[in-house]
């Protein structure tokens, strides 16, 4: 049987792909390759371009594989593109899902492993931030989370069908061996813009916010490395076929780090002087946001190994200096 990797050419999905592969698991992907990279994604590999929410089309690729478990990875995740387009993210994510749940319920499909996100909580009433604590999404994208979240409740109690929920935080990195990394247009995660200023691609890094109730003013968030998240994934397809129940596990690395410690993490990496400027806030975005990852731990026997900041960092700069152009020639 095989397993269905939506959004298997992305940042996160790629590297599930790559680890599903190590497994000798048989994997199929479909990406509409509005984010993905079809580079991204070996050649041996079953390739279906398409969008989640063409019920005609996921038809036919369950119709052609016997489909096991499904990894959900193409939700639209930018928060500050979320206030501004919604509707875009109500309907890519939440209409997307749906479509979904009615193809795998039609094909008798029983396993859901959903890629979720600590925007669910909104601010946080403590840090760090548990499983039950109380959710109230600041921005559209963690509310259309939150309500995946839920539909995969109500949906798994009527159809049978078992789901696991992952909250994570900030993911970073990218292989060790540098040949799987992050490429996204435009770029908007931290890590890899503060690098594509130690590369020159930039002139300068922004800093948006230093007014936040933190240590130095700037916002905290917990990173974790891809290769630790998708082993997560991993961890959770076996806990399903070992006939776990649906649950939501936080993902995290158990510490947060300020966007000035990041940068000057990202100087000590790469030994480059790194520019960083001030900037505005950007909307939806809370203060902190720190992960108690002890339920996965405990639960599925997770860790972390790649948990070092300059571990995550060094991995990389070790991807952006052998792809500058990320997956372009």
């Amino acid at each position: 049987m095989a397993i269905l990797v939506l959004g298997g050419a992305g940042y996160i999905g790629s590297h599930m792909v790559d680890l599903l592969v190590q497994k000798k698991e048989d994997v199929v992907v479909v990406d509409n390759l509005s984010y993905g990279h079809r580079q991204a994604v070996p050649e041996s590999v079953p390739f279906y371009q398409g969008d989640v929410r063409d019920h005609d089309f996921l038809e036919q690729v369950f119709t052609q594989h016997d489909i096991e478990a499904v990894f959900h990875f193409c939700a639209y995740i930018q928060v500050p593109e979320s206030v501004v387009k919604p509707n875009d993210y109500f309907d890519n994510n939440v209409v997307g899902l749906i479509s979904l749940i009615n193809v795998m319920k039609n094909h008798q499909v029983k396993k859901l492993i959903f890629s979720s996100s600590a925007a669910v909580y909104g601010t946080p009433e403590r840090v760090p931030i548990k499983e039950d604590d109380a959710k109230d999404p600041i921005n559209p994208y963690g509310l259309t989370k939150l309500m995946m979240e839920q539909i995969m409740r109500w949906d798994g109690a009527a159809y049978e069908m078992q789901w696991l929920a992952f909250r994570y935080f900030n993911v970073a990195g990218a292989r060790l061996d540098g040949n799987l990394g992050e490429d996204h247009r435009p770029e908007t995660h931290l890590i890899p813009i503060v690098l594509q200023a130690a590369l020159g691609q930039r002139e300068h890094v922004e800093m948006c916010g230093n007014d936040y109730q933190t240590r130095d003013g700037y916002n905290v968030r917990d990173y974790v490395h891809v290769l630790d998240l998708v082993q997560a994934h991993y961890f959770g397809l076996e806990y399903l076929r070992q006939g776990g129940q649906s649950d939501y596990f936080n993902i995290g690395s158990k510490q947060g780090f300020t966007v000035k410690e990041i940068v000057e993490a990202a100087r000590r990496v790469t030994g480059v002087n790194i520019k960083a400027i001030d900037a505005p806030r950007r909307g939806g975005d809370p203060d902190s946001l720190v992960a108690d990852s002890t339920k996965i731990r405990t639960d599925l026997g997770w860790q972390s190994p790649h948990t070092d900041i300059d571990t995550i960092i060094s991995s990389a700069w070790n991807w952006l200096q052998k792809h500058p152009n990320g997956y372009s020639k």
